[in-house]
C-alpha cells in the first residue's frame, strides 16, 4: 500500500499559514521509486533503495566523503519511516472524540492515502469511561489483527487538565482510583499517553474544589500509568506559580523514572511546548498587527542566545525545566509548527536546544468545525481553530504543511525528519510494531525546482511518497 503528500514550502512561514492547505491523498499508480541516499534515525546515509510497487530493495551502505547526506542539497533521498500524525484531534471531517462513530477502518485508509501514522488523539468525558474501555478493547482487537497499521495507537487529553485552555470543560474531570485503574488498563489495548497537569491539585488549578479523599495524588498516577505501558504527557499548567510547576514537572519525571517497566524509550513525554504555559516571551504572532511586530520582539529575545543554563530567564521556568529534561533525554517533548501555535522561529531555536532526536513535531489538527461536542470557528486570519470566546481550541495543518514550515524555518531535513518520525518511533514504541516498522515502511523524497507556480527566491518545492512494503530486501 502506498501514498503520496506533498506540500509547497513556498509561503508556509508564520505570515502565510494558509487556510487550505493539502491533505496529500493521491494512491502511487506511476513507475518504480529510487533513491541513492537514505536517512534513518542513526543518521544519513549513502545507499541505494528501490521501490518496485511492492517491495523494497536496499543497495549496501556506502562510505561517504563529508556529510553524505547533505540531504537538502540533493535531488531526493528515502526516509526509514512515515510521518507521525501525533495529537491529531480530526481527519476529513470526523471528530474523533465521537469515538462512538469513528470509523477505524475507514481512518486507517485516510491515514494511509496520506502516508502518514495516525494517533488520534480524545477527549473524554466521565459518563462515557466505560464507553471509551469497550472502544479499546475493539481498538486492541483490530489492531492486534493487522486491520489498522496505519493507526498505532490512541491518546487522551485529560481528563486531569489544571488549566482546560481550548480543551471542552465537560472533559475535565479528577478520575477516582478506580477510573484511573480502568483508563490504565487500556494500555494493553492500544492506549499510548494521557495527558496530565502536573499542578493539577495545586490551589490554582481548576481541579483542587473537586478532589476528594477518593483521588489518588500524582505519583500514584504517574506510577499507574507508566506500569500499565502509557505514557504521562505533561502539560495544560496553570500560571499562578511557575516555579512551582516546574518544580512537580521535575518531581513527575523522576517518579516515572523510578517506576518498574521494561520501556526502553521515554517514559514521559510532553503536550505542546510553550502552549497553555506560564511564559516570559510572546511566542505567537497571530494577527496581522501582532506580525507587524514580530521580527523587532524576536530580535529583542536574541534567540541564538537562549542556552540551557539560563532558560528560566529567557522562556520561563516550566518551558526550562521541560527543554532541560528533554535536552537530558528524560522527556519527549512535544512542539507545533504550524506558525500559529507558536512563532516558527521560536519553535525551530527550541528544537536544536533540546536536540532533534527527543522532539515531536504535533499537529493539533482536526479537519471539522466540532471537536469535542463542541462547535469552533475559524477567524479571519491564519488556520486556527477557536472556541467560543476567542480561545485556540486546535490546528488545521497537516504533517506536510507543517514540515514545509520546519524546512522553511532553517531545519536541516536530518532535523525535521526526527522530529516527524524518528523520535516518535522511539518515544512512542513504533520502532517496535509489527505493522509499519521502519523495516517496512518509508518515505522517497524528492525536490523539484520545476514548478509552474514557483516564486523566485523562495525555498523549493518538496514531494513526499510513501511505502508500505510487503517485503524488505538487502
Amino acid at each position: 500500500m502506498a501514498g503520496v503528500s506533498r506540500d509547497e514550502r513556498a509561503g508556509a512561514g508564520p505570515d502565510c499559514p494558509g487556510r487550505n492547505p493539502d491533505r496529500g491523498g493521491r494512491p502511487v499508480t506511476g513507475p518504480a521509486r529510487t533513491a541513492a541516499a537514505a536517512l534513518g534515525a542513526a543518521g544519513p546515509r549513502l545507499q541505494d533503495v528501490s521501490w518496485d510497487g511492492s517491495g523494497l530493495t536496499f543497495g549496501a551502505a556506502r562510505a561517504a566523503d563529508g556529510p553524505a547526506a547533505a540531504l537538502g542539497d540533493r535531488p531526493g533521498y528515502f526516509v526509514d519511516g512515515l510521518p507521525v500524525e501525533i495529537h491529531c484531534h480530526g481527519m476529513e471531517g470526523v471528530d474523533f472524540s465521537d469515538f462512538d462513530l469513528l470509523d477505524l477502518a475507514k481512518l486507517n485508509l485516510t491515514a494511509a492515502r496520506e502516508g502518514v501514522l495516525c494517533v488520534p488523539t480524545l477527549y473524554l468525558r466521565r459518563e462515557r469511561l466505560d464507553d471509551f474501555t469497550a472502544f479499546m478493547r475493539r481498538f486492541g482487537e483490530a489492531r492486534r489483527s493487522g486491520e489498522l497499521p496505519f493507526v498505532p495507537g490512541v491518546a487522551l487529553e485529560g481528563p486531569l487538565l489544571a488549566s482546560h485552555g481550548g480543551t471542552p470543560a465537560a472533559t475535565v474531570w479528577p478520575p477516582t482510583r478506580h477510573e484511573w485503574e480502568a483508563i490504565a488498563r487500556c494500555g494493553e489495548h492500544g492506549l499510548r499517553y494521557v495527558v496530565v497537569s502536573p499542578d493539577a491539585f495545586t490551589p490554582a488549578s481548576g481541579l483542587r474544589d473537586r478532589s476528594t479523599v477518593d483521588h489518588p495524588d500524582l505519583a500514584w498516577i504517574v506510577t499507574l500509568l507508566v506500569e500499565s505501558g502509557v505514557q504521562p504527557a505533561l502539560g495544560h499548567y496553570t500560571k499562578d506559580d511557575p516555579a512551582g510547576s516546574a518544580r512537580l514537572t521535575e518531581e513527575l519525571v523522576e517518579i516515572a523514572w523510578r517506576a518498574d517497566t521494561d520501556r526502553t524509550g521515554p517514559r514521559v513525554i510532553t503536550d505542546h511546548l510553550f502552549n497553555d504555559m506560564p511564559l516570559k516571551i510572546r511566542h505567537a504572532f497571530r494577527t496581522r498587527r501582532a506580525r507587524a511586530a514580530r521580527d523587532a520582539l524576536l530580535a529583542s529575545y536574541d534567540l541564538p542566545s537562549w542556552n540551557l543554563a539560563d532558560l528560566d530567564e529567557q522562556v520561563g521556568e516550566v518551558p526550562a525545566a521541560i527543554m532541560r529534561l528533554c535536552r537530558a533525554g528524560r522527556v519527549a517533548a512535544c512542539i507545533n509548527f504550524d506558525g500559529e501555535h507558536v512563532d516558527t522561529a521560536v519553535a525551530a531555536r527550541a528544537a536544536e536546544i533540546m536536540g532533534w532526536r527527543n522532539v515531536m513535531l504535533m499537529t493539533d489538527r482536526c479537519d471539522s468545525a466540532r471537536l469535542g461536542g463542541q462547535p469552533l470557528h475559524q477567524g479571519d486570519e491564519g488556520s486556527l481553530w477557536y472556541q467560543e470566546g476567542g480561545v485556540v481550541a486546535a490546528g488545521s495543518q497537516p504533517i506536510d504543511r507543517q514540515i514545509g514550515n520546519a524546512l522553511s524555518a532553517g531545519l536541516p531535513p536530518e532535523g525535521v525528519w526526527n522530529l516527524v518520525s524518528f523520535t516518535a518511533y522511539r518515544a512512542l514504541g513504533l520502532d517496535r510494531d509489527p505493522w509499519a516498522a521502519p523495516d517496512r515502511a518509508g518515505c522517497f523524497v524528492a525536490a523539484s525546482d520545476a514548478v509552474p507556480d514557483a516564486v523566485p527566491g523562495t525555498p523549493r518545492r518538496w514531494e513526499r511518497t510513501a511505502v508500505l512494503s510487503g517485503s524488505r530486501t538487502h
